[in-house]
């Protein structure tokens, strides 16, 4: 399959679950965020009795290193729900506007130490640890609440496409010579895709933050039994 092929189907599955969001962002406020991605069914025998168990998408494991150096893991974000995208430093078309928008979504959540930002970038090879440490330290953000990560280029590559289910890739025609979706997706503490919104809109950043309360209510609300 081609890269353009890829990034057509990318967009088609953006679209279709941002579509998802918008219906379930009409729903009264206790209704829970869907699960995205693919779903296995796997039947079991509970009590003598056949039943039939849902296994929703997980993001899959990873390695990467942070702007500090450290070392970010799916174990980085224990007891904790975090929103990821895809960047690199020198975008010259949409990153400037995400940028502003997850500064938004940092500044709602910095006191809350269950959130966490992920963002990777898409070009490694330019975007070095350095780089990315100057870059967080000029926006002002704390490096435990807002990783900015990098590592080998096709797992990123991979990741996006198979874990979080948007595109990122090289692309001599693109600006800049790279293509990724505008994207933030929501994931649950256990690695479920709860959400994603495009982030250059504004109002979408709007429903992601709304979103990421509801979440945080719905843990909260199994702690207390409710």
């Amino acid at each position: 399959m081609s890269p353009k092929t890829l990034f057509y189907l990318s967009i088609l599955l953006i679209n279709s679950t941002f579509v998802a969001c918008s219906i379930d962002s009409g729903k009264t406020e206790s209704s829970s965020l869907p699960y995205l991605g693919r779903h296995n069914y796997v039947e079991k025998t509970i009590n003598d009795q056949s039943v039939v168990d849902t296994i929703y998408h997980q993001v899959s494991d990873f390695r990467f290193v942070d702007q500090d150096s450290s070392v970010i893991t799916p174990s980085t974000f224990d007891d904790k729900i975090y929103v990821a995208d895809f960047f690199f430093t020198s975008c010259p078309t949409i990153c400037p506007v995400m940028k502003t928008q997850m500064l938004r979504v940092y500044e709602a959540f910095k006191e809350e130490d269950e959130v966490v930002l992920l963002s990777h970038t898409i070009d490694p090879q330019h975007d070095t640890v350095a780089l990315l440490h100057d870059y967080a330290e000029r926006l002002g953000v704390s490096s435990d609440k807002w990783h900015f990560v990098t590592g080998e280029k096709e797992k990123i590559y991979e990741m996006g496409l198979n874990s979080y289910m948007v595109t990122a890739m090289e692309d001599d025609e693109e600006p800049g010579g790279f293509i990724h979706s505008g994207a933030f997706i929501l994931v649950d503490k256990e690695g479920h895709v709860r959400g994603m919104y495009d982030g250059t809109k504004e109002e979408k950043v709007d429903i992601l933050i709304k979103d990421m309360e509801k979440l945080l209510n719905e843990y909260r609300n199994k702690d207390r039994g409710v």
